[in-house]
C-alpha cells in the first residue's frame, strides 16, 4: 500500500505569481462543429462560449467541465487558414491536447516573474485572447514541453 506524505517545497522555492486555477486545456481539432458535439454528446460538457479569433487564427469553443466554469474548461481549437499555429499542431500531431492554460490574477506581474526565472514566453506584451482575456504562453521547451498558457480574465469574467 502506498504511504502518502507531505510534499516539501523545494529549498530553492520561489513565490507565488499569482496562478489561480487551471482555466482550461486546449484540444486542437481539425472539425470544430463535429467536436463540440462529441464533447457534449459523450460527456455531457455545455458549449458556454464560441468565437473566431483572427488573430491567433482559430475558431474556437469553450465547454465547461460541470455545471459552472468554475470546474475549469476545455477548449477546442480549429484552424483557419492552414498556415495558422493549430492547423501545423494538427499536421505535426493530429488531434489532441495542445496546451494547459492557468488564470492569473495579474498577467503583467507573472510574466516580469516568469522571465527573471528565465522562462521564455512566446509573446513580449500579452495579447488578446478568449472572451477580452489577456494571454501570453510559456515556451514549451522551457516547461517540459507542455504549452503552458497564462490567462488573465477581463473584467467581470
Amino acid at each position: 500500500m502506498a504511504e502518502n506524505s507531505p510534499v516539501e517545497p523545494a529549498a530553492d522555492y520561489v513565490t507565488d505569481i499569482g496562478l489561480r486555477r487551471i482555466d482550461h486545456v486546449g484540444i486542437a481539432v481539425a472539425d470544430l462543429d463535429a467536436a463540440i458535439d462529441f464533447y457534449q454528446r459523450t460527456f455531457g460538457m455545455r458549449c458556454v462560449h464560441t468565437e473566431t479569433n483572427a488573430e491567433q487564427g482559430v475558431r474556437e469553443a469553450m465547454l465547461a467541465v460541470g455545471p459552472t466554469t468554475e470546474g475549469g474548461c476545455v477548449q477546442l481549437l480549429a484552424p483557419l487558414s492552414p498556415e495558422s499555429t493549430i492547423a501545423k499542431f494538427l499536421d505535426r500531431n493530429g488531434p489532441g491536447v495542445q496546451q494547459v492554460a492557468y488564470t492569473v490574477a495579474d498577467i503583467d506581474a507573472a510574466c516580469a516573474a516568469l522571465r527573471e526565472r528565465g522562462m521564455r514566453l512566446l509573446y513580449d506584451s500579452p495579447r488578446r485572447g478568449t472572451a477580452d482575456s489577456r494571454i501570453n504562453f510559456v515556451h514549451p521547451k522551457d516547461a517540459g514541453g507542455v504549452l503552458v498558457e497564462l490567462v488573465e480574465p477581463a473584467p467581470g469574467h
